[in-house]
């Protein structure tokens, strides 16, 4: 299937986490048209089976082919340490796929070499030892501390970010001894980013925060010159498609997108 640079980048997460990469690459790549889908009828994706999480993304993908996407980003870390080479199979002849875990030990491996190096996630992430595994196929002598941290993804999709009760919880998780002697700490969950700044607080700015967000952006700008695929055409279209209407998906799309989120309800299933 031919593509062209005038189709859209599909990205997709289990909520409004995958919102923050999906800002990042609106800020890195202007010119391009994005479709976002947020599943928010099955979110948290952390607490989920590896096959149900299977499920989901095969489904999203399949909406977001048919929405002619010419690249899809998996936004999400459970689903990309779930699902990744599921998708990447099954639709490897149509588009291409990008996950949020690699171009991250790509980064960890080239700059934090022989380094103890943290890592809060999901439930699911960090019990499928993923980072684990492909930041000892890196072999640069990394140690990695990983702690599951599960009460974070469904606290800011609750909204409750900045305030008293993410302070403590925040403080409560960090200040686990399997994090002790650390020199950086990877955000493997991409809801994280939205309390970068609070675990920015508790470490008073000494610690290296390794957020995904940025990190996939550059990725998929790095794929899409490399095909010849970056949209050069100036005024773009975003739209936002969700399993199920929540308010808090709604005021977290506007906080980064502002007035320009019109979301469109589209179950898995139809």
């Amino acid at each position: 299937m031919s593509v062209t640079p005038q189709q859209p980048i599909g990205i997709f997460d289990s909520g409004i986490g995958g919102l923050t990469v999906a800002h990042a690459i609106k800020k890195l790549l202007p010119n391009e048209d994005m479709i976002y889908f947020g599943d928010t009828a099955h979110l948290p994706y952390g607490d989920k089976s590896e096959a149900a999480i299977q499920a989901y993304s095969v489904r999203i993908a399949n909406i977001l082919l048919k929405k002619g996407c010419k690249v899809i980003v998996i936004a999400c870390n459970s689903a990309s340490s779930a699902a990744y080479e599921l998708l990447k199979e099954y639709v490897s002849k149509d588009t291409h796929i990008i996950n949020v875990i690699d171009p991250m030990v790509a980064l960890v491996a080239r700059e934090f070499q022989g380094k103890n190096v943290g890592l809060i996630g999901t439930k699911r992430t960090v019990q499928s030892g993923v980072y684990n595994r492909k930041i000892e196929e890196a072999n640069k002598g990394i140690t990695l501390h990983s702690l599951a941290t599960p009460l974070l993804a469904p606290m800011i999709e609750e909204g409750f970010f900045n305030n008293q009760i993410s302070h403590e919880i925040i403080a409560q998780y960090l200040s686990d001894p399997a994090l002790a002697d650390i020199e950086a700490l990877i955000l493997a969950c991409t809801h994280y980013p939205l309390i970068k700044k609070e675990i920015d607080q508790y470490y008073k700015g000494s610690m290296k925060i390794l957020d995904s967000s940025e990190v996939v952006a550059q990725a998929l700008y790095a794929h899409l010159k490399s095909k010849n695929l970056l949209n050069t055409q100036a005024g773009s279209t975003d739209h936002f498609l969700v399993s199920d209407y929540t308010e808090s998906f709604e005021t977290s799309a506007r906080m980064f997108f502002h007035d320009a989120v019109q979301l469109e309800k589209h179950h898995l299933w139809e």
